[in-house]
């Protein structure tokens, strides 16, 4: 993760979901580390359009994984 005043937070993990084929890699950004708005891609390949949509909607109703993603990127920050 990094951080600039102009950016503010940015930062990406890569992770794995059980059952899914291909790896993903979220892209976080924050202006101030408290409100997140993320990009959710594919890490090597294009995949399962179904798949990506599942995890879509696990980031949206689970707060708990996503702030856990939050957490992995920061660990990172430069």
């Amino acid at each position: 993760m990094t951080h600039s005043k102009e950016d503010g937070y940015v930062g990406q993990v890569q992770f794995n979901v059980e059952g899914h084929r291909d790896a993903y890699e979220i892209t976080l950004q924050s202006k101030k580390g408290k409100d997140w708005s993320y990009g959710l891609h594919f890490l090597d390949r294009s995949g399962s359009e179904e798949e990506i949509f599942e995890v879509e909607e696990q980031l949206e109703e689970d707060d708990e994984l996503f702030d856990l993603l939050v957490d992995a990127a920061k660990q990172a920050l430069a």
